[in-house]
This record gives C-alpha cells, sequence and structure tokens, in this order.
C-alpha cells in the first residue's frame, strides 16, 4: 500500500473508531513520504540524555522526558515556540496535574532535524485530514520509562485517561529488556477497544484524545540484573483556540 492509500486508511480508521495502531515498516514509509527519518541514530541516541522527572506525585524515579512546544500556522510553517511548562488540569491528569511543570527542552538539534520535522509534518497532515486546516498547539514529549526489579515502571501513572488535546502520536523508539507496556484504548465509559504492545521502532499509536481514553500496562525488567527502559515519543496536536 502506497502512503497515500494507507494515509486514506489510517484517516477512515480513526475517524471510525477513534483510534489507529500502526507496525513499524508501515508507519516509516508513512513518514518518510513526509521527508527523510536521516538522522534517525542520533534522534534515538537523545534519550540518553534525558532528565529525571521531579514532580511525580506517586514520589517514583522510573520516568525521564524532555519537552518541547511547537506553533503550526494554517496554511504556514511549523515552527518552534520559546519554552514553556507543560500543564494538564487534575481533570485529565489526576497524579500530576494542576500545576504548571517545567521540563528540560528537546535538544534544539534534535528537535529540528529531518526526524522530528518529518513526525510533524506526517502527523498535520494526518490530523488535518481529520479536522481541516487549522492553528495549532503542538507539545513533544520524550519519555524514557525505565524499570527495576524493586520498582515497575509506569508508562502512565495516571491510569487510563486522556490528554487534553485533539490528537496524539504514540511512536516507540527503543525498548531494551522489558516485558509488557501494552497500550490499550478505551471508550469514555471505560469499555476497553483495542489492545497493541509497541515492540519494534517506530510502531505507533494514533488517537483521537476527544473521543478515546488510553493506558500503558506497567514495565518490568525481563533480566533484573540488567538495564531496562522503555522510549516513546509523544505528540500531542491540540486546535491552538482550543482552551
Amino acid at each position: 500500500m502506497v502512503a497515500g492509500e494507507a494515509t486514506r486508511a489510517l484517516t477512515a480508521a480513526i475517524a471510525g473508531d477513534g483510534f489507529a495502531f500502526v507496525h513499524a515498516a508501515e508507519m516509516r514509509d508513512l513518514l518518510t513520504s513526509a521527508g527523510p527519518l536521516a538522522d534517525w541514530p542520533a534522534f534515538a541516541a537523545s534519550w540518553n540524555t534525558l532528565e529525571l522527572d521531579r514532580y511525580m506525585a506517586d514520589g517514583g524515579r522510573y520516568r525521564r522526558r524532555r519537552h518541547a512546544v511547537y506553533a503550526a500556522r494554517a496554511g504556514g510553517a511549523i515552527v518552534r515556540a520559546p519554552h514553556q511548562p507543560h500543564y494538564q488540569s487534575r481533570d485529565y491528569n489526576a497524579l500530576n496535574g494542576g500545576i504548571a511543570r517545567w521540563f528540560e527542552p528537546v535538544d534544539e538539534t534534535i528537535g529540528g532535524g529531518a526526524t522530528m520535522r518529518a513526525i510533524l509534518m506526517w502527523s498535520r497532515g494526518l490530523f488535518e485530514a481529520l479536522a481541516g486546516a487549522r492553528d495549532w498547539h503542538v507539545e513533544v514529549h520524550q519519555f524514557r520509562i525505565e524499570a527495576r526489579a524493586d520498582e515497575r515502571g509506569q508508562p502512565t501513572p495516571e491510569g487510563v485517561h486522556r490528554d487534553g488535546v485533539d490528537y496524539v502520536l504514540v511512536l516507540l523508539v527503543d525498548r531494551q529488556n522489558i516485558v509488557s507496556g501494552t497500550t490499550t484504548v478505551h471508550r469514555l465509559n471505560g469499555d476497553e477497544l483495542g489492545a497493541f504492545t509497541l515492540a519494534a521502532p517506530l510502531d505507533a499509536a494514533l488517537l483521537d484524545d476527544t473521543r478515546v481514553a488510553h493506558g500503558v500496562t506497567a514495565i518490568e525488567p525481563l533480566d533484573a540484573g540488567q538495564q531496562a527502559w522503555r522510549d516513546v515519543l509523544v505528540v500531542t496536536w491540540r486546535a491552538a483556540t482550543r482552551a
């Protein structure tokens, strides 16, 4: 299936079901239709420099992250915005919401590199096929969830949730020495709609956050004597006029 046909199929799936899962080989073809992933090795390696998330209300020390904000004007370029905090109300994040959380910024080279540009350009095209051209507030989150013998890693410590945006892309970058980490998608009444384990780099989940909730099961080390982690990129798209 060529990229245009695959994108149309994804658009139909999200319009109908509120979500879609994409395997790595198809996702690579989709992304490279928007631009080359020329700096992928450096892009993936940048997860090794994420900073500890010190806002975890559960006391956990298993999450590392960096954050960036972009602005996309209707019909215009996608440009990086000045660094700013990430905010979610407690309606969407009962565990860590209600405060402005300042995370270290995504490295400028990575944030402006070929892979990030391709991800942003392609996902914009997909989501505008669903919602129409508009001004977007875009947030990019690099997450590393670590697992240890004495502490499971919680990719979604707030549980099954919505992010309070319009659309979400979750892209696996790496997973090492872990079991579980299964993404589940739910109707807003809690009924499960689907489940998929992001297992290979570029496996992805695409979500209409206004219609479905999502969560990820906790991860544990496969070999307790070795380091274990799950690296993902989360990109959220919200209409700039939406509060």
